[in-house]
């Protein structure tokens, strides 16, 4: 397929904006940046990637490393403190999880567990896709959203209920 048209760039810039921005979001301060970047490149592409989903998860990725190094070395330079970005979740009013505290324990992960996690349940993408994206095979993949999430219940000393759509007790 030729140039991408501006119907399909909408269409995948309001289907995979969002989580793409959160995903960029474990790296660098710049996330909106950098997704912005990422879909002006793919806009330009002469040649439409075959798969564009994970092009763009790819080249978020590759894109928001390199901002997060371009971000420490300004931050060595100037000697000034990074802002701590913008929330994983936003609040919410009722019960549930607390917000903030499933936050710190998903900063808390290793970037590989939680890239993952956040690539699973926010992208939606599958452990495949995953594992395409991060180089490694789908059973690391799916090892380290298991082991991520496992993790992340232990911080926050919440146990689940094994149901089709394992929701928090």
């Amino acid at each position: 397929m030729d140039r991408i048209g501006p119907e399909k760039l909408d269409e995948l810039l309001r289907r995979h904006g969002g989580p793409l921005v959160l995903y960029a979001r474990q790296w660098c301060d710049a996330a909106e940046d950098v997704v912005q970047d990422v879909f002006l490149r793919l806009f330009q592409q002469t040649i439409v990637p075959d798969k564009i989903v994970g092009w763009l998860y790819r080249a978020v990725r590759n894109r928001a490393i390199d901002e997060a190094r371009g971000e420490a070395r300004r931050q060595r330079r100037e000697g000034l403190v990074a802002s701590n970005g913008e929330p994983w979740f936003k609040p919410t009013d009722g019960e549930g999880l607390d917000a903030p505290a499933v936050a710190a324990a998903l900063e808390a992960l290793p970037i590989d567990q939680r890239e993952t996690i956040v690539a699973r349940l926010w992208g939606g993408l599958s452990f495949g896709q995953i594992a395409e994206l991060t180089g490694t095979s789908s059973s690391t993949a799916a090892r380290r959203y298991q082991l991520g999430l496992a993790t992340m219940r232990e911080r926050l000393r919440v146990t689940w209920v094994k149901t089709k759509n394992s929701r928090p007790n």
